[in-house]
């Protein structure tokens, strides 16, 4: 009598166990399949249209390009389509000098303005993590509060900074540091100052967050047993921070390569990157397919070697593990 009742209760009590497996579950697939299906809808979906109208031809028409698909039209449209489509502004785009151009400097401009970042945020940010707590808030919002004001504005402001009657120049005249006025804004150095300025704080947040863990006994071990402090910083505190400068390079790297506001309002007319090439293929000279083309080998000059750097420090997690 006691095992029938027994058992009657486990078989009373298995069904709902098995209802709450069930439902977490299907929580687990909900919560994988959340970032999978934003990912599709917000990158992947948007470059196949990219992708697709770069294999197109220019036209005069509304859309500039063909062929098109026509939905109604059925998959008699889609295999005409397909049929139409060629990889011929990809050729184009490698038998004109003008766009590698762009590529290389864009890439030069880019990198150099990180490396400038870097040197500028590691300091900032090194300060920050060594400050007393009550400050570090403070800190931190004065790092944060440029972003409160419109990027087009503050690109805006240093116009009347770096011009030649600007607030630089009239400040170094009034030093005696300079007799006549520097030719700074249309110049490759203002698209440095405007990049370093308004990428800085992508540096400092990711480099912050790093130094900010950095275990000090490590510090202090090596101030005991007779470590300078220069290569205490060179040689522990540098290495460890390692993560946060990486991620620090790439948040600025990455946006400054396809930067269009900032050369096109600092830069002068000898500045070339490519953001304002693709820029004028899409508005000027109303080429889609082109300019399409343009953007899917940026996209890929960026995403591929960033994917093989998060391989191989996976690989090599996984071998310290």
């Amino acid at each position: 009598m006691t095992d029938r009742t027994d058992s009657g209760a486990a078989a009373a009590f298995a069904v709902p166990a098995r209802k709450r497996k069930a439902r977490r579950g299907a929580a687990g697939w909900l919560l994988i399949a959340i970032p999978y299906a934003w990912l599709l809808v917000f990158f992947l979906a948007p470059f196949f249209i990219v992708f697709k109208i770069s294999l197109s031809q220019i036209a005069v028409a509304i859309p500039p390009y063909t062929p098109t698909i026509d939905l109604a039209q059925g998959w008699e449209s889609l295999r005409s389509a397909l049929a139409a489509f060629s990889f011929e502004n990809y050729v184009w785009l490698t038998e004109d000098d003008l766009y590698w151009k762009s590529y290389l400097s864009s890439v030069w401009i880019a990198g150099v303005s990180t490396a400038i970042t870097l040197l500028v945020g590691y300091p900032l940010a090194y300060g920050m993590a060594r400050a007393p707590k009550a400050w570090r808030a403070t800190l931190l919002m004065l790092v944060i509060l440029p972003f409160w004001t419109s990027f087009l504005i503050r690109v805006y402001a240093w116009i009347g900074i770096l011009k030649n009657e600007g607030l630089l120049n009239q400040l170094l005249m009034a030093l005696g540091l300079i007799d006549d006025p520097l030719t700074i804004l249309n110049t490759n150095i203002a698209v440095y100052i405007g990049i370093v300025y308004s990428y800085l704080p992508f540096m400092v947040l990711p480099l912050y967050a790093n130094l900010e863990k950095l275990d000090t006994s490590l510090l202090e071990a090596a101030s005991d047993l007779g470590c300078p402090p220069w290569r205490a910083f060179w040689t522990i505190t540098v290495p460890l921070s390692v993560p946060g400068i990486v991620a620090g390079c790439f948040l600025v790297f990455i946006p400054a390569v396809g930067e269009f506001v900032i050369p096109d309002l600092l830069g002068g007319s000898d500045t070339l990157m490519i953001g304002k090439t693709l820029w004028t293929e899409f508005f000027a000279n109303r080429d889609w397919p082109v300019s399409s083309a343009v953007a899917v080998i940026l996209l890929l000059l960026l995403v591929v070697p960033i994917v093989l750097f998060q391989n191989q420090q996976q690989r090599s997690a996984e071998k310290d593990r």
